[in-house]
């Protein structure tokens, strides 16, 4: 099911997103199965589970550090992500169906002549059936086989057409600035400005607009680089070569992050594990992104530290206008951050919900059991606290009616089958 909250912009859209790992023998480790969200525009998404439910490599796909196995990644409506299993397993189920059709085409054509049937009546009805069958799945087959193709070609060479389309919004604006200028002085200037702008943009890959602040900043940094060409590295990967722009971009992203330019010239192993994920957050945030991934950029934290660089995120999506994937187990810092949340549980995206409708109408028993484990500074509450455990066996029966996400109050989705959704919707109070 495809989820669609409301008619704001959106930045990105996740489609039937699944990402399987091979285990050998035959065995695959469904690490994402069938994921589907939207992220708007200058909003805070956060994605919330247990470790090994599938945050991290939801995020890791996204940003195409992973070849994902199935579904397609949309990042302003341009996709970025595709993968060819559901293709695949279209053609195979469409060609399946075709050769069990004509064996029960044929069985049916010879019960029928034994029967007293006219034989050529019984043989022409064969062929009109079969060659009906034939052309249903000729057509599933081109459509699949079309559908694989376009999925290759954007997996692929998503970055080319977009650098292209780039320039050539560049050379539209370039001939009608020279157009419109006279002076030929001021015309040479325009003209070296512009071969600049297309020599970057022949760099550009529409990937760079998303960033990634990885979990462990000291893994995620290079020892044997100092800070400044750590976070320089990205715009001279991009075709910048002026080494005083990039100094002052550097110098200029090191204070906004609370650091001072004279940690430029430092390793990262001088620095403190606040410092280092201040490092992070400058080096995705230079490149002056649309979307940062950041996976749980404060689990490995003091929580002095987590509040200093939750409020230093705050802070640049405030100012910069960045929209956020935060991927998280914490939930108070969850509530606290983000705008919308979905919770992720196996591999499944379980509910999806405003920030504040989840934690006053969690609907999923795994919700309830995340939230009835958030610790509060009250003796008198901890001993009352109620913990819930989750047993999906217990809870569920999946093996007549199987579950999809469903919307039961506007924005608010759950995965549960026909039966859970009336109860819900029974609790929730809704008609």
């Amino acid at each position: 099911m495809e989820i669609k909250e409301n008619d704001q912009e959106v930045l990105l859209r996740v489609e039937h997103l699944c990402q399987y790992f091979k285990m050998g023998a035959g065995r695959e480790l469904k690490a994402v199965d069938d994921v589907s969200f939207e992220v708007k525009k200058g909003e805070v998404f956060g994605l919330v589970g247990e470790s090994g439910c599938g945050k991290t490599t939801t995020g890791r796909s996204i940003i195409k550090l992973y070849d994902i196995t199935s579904g397609s990644v949309y990042f302003k409506d341009q996709r970025i992500c595709a993968g060819t299993r559901s293709y695949k397993n279209a053609i195979k189920e469409a060609q399946k169906t075709y050769r069990a059709q004509l064996s029960a085409f044929k069985k049916q054509c010879e019960e029928e002549i034994a029967g007293g049937a006219d034989k050529a009546e019984a043989e022409e009805k064969y062929r009109r059936l079969s060659e009906e069958a034939g052309m249903r799945c000729a057509e599933t087959v081109a459509y699949n086989r079309k559908e694989k193709a376009a999925a290759v070609h954007d997996q692929k060479y998503c970055d080319r057409d977009h650098a292209r389309r780039v320039m050539a919004a560049i050379r539209e604006e370039r001939d009608k600035a020279l157009a419109a200028c006279t002076d030929e002085t001021e015309r040479k200037k325009l003209a070296r400005e512009y071969a600049d702008k297309l020599r970057v943009a022949a760099h550009e890959r529409i990937v760079n607009r998303i960033q990634m602040i990885f979990q462990d900043p000291i893994a995620s940094l290079n020892p044997r680089m100092t800070v400044r060409d750590i976070i320089a590295e990205g715009l001279i990967i991009h075709g910048i070569k002026d080494k005083a722009y990039i100094d002052e971009k550097v110098y200029g992203i090191l204070e906004k992050v609370g650091l001072v330019r004279e940690h430029a010239g430092r390793y990262p192993h001088e620095f403190s594990g606040g410092q280092r994920q201040r490092i992070g957050i400058a080096r995705a945030v230079i490149m002056e992104p649309d979307l940062i991934i950041a996976d749980e950029p404060v689990s490995a934290l003091d929580v002095s530290i987590q509040a200093q660089v939750i409020n230093l995120l705050n802070d640049l999506r405030a100012e910069l206008g960045i929209t956020v994937l935060f991927i998280a187990h914490d939930l108070s810092v969850i509530k606290y951050f983000s705008d919308r949340i979905g919770v992720m549980y196996f591999g499944k995206m379980v509910e999806l919900a405003p920030s504040d409708e989840l934690f006053e109408h969690p609907m999923h028993p795994y919700t309830k059991s995340l939230l009835s484990a958030i610790p509060l500074p009250d003796p008198q509450y901890e001993k009352q606290r109620r913990r819930i455990t989750y047993n999906p066996l217990a809870e569920h029966d999946y093996s007549v009616d199987l579950p999809s996400m469903r919307e039961l109050v506007p924005g608010h989705f759950i995965y549960c089958n026909d039966a859970e959704f009336a109860k819900y919707k029974a609790e929730r109070g809704v008609e």
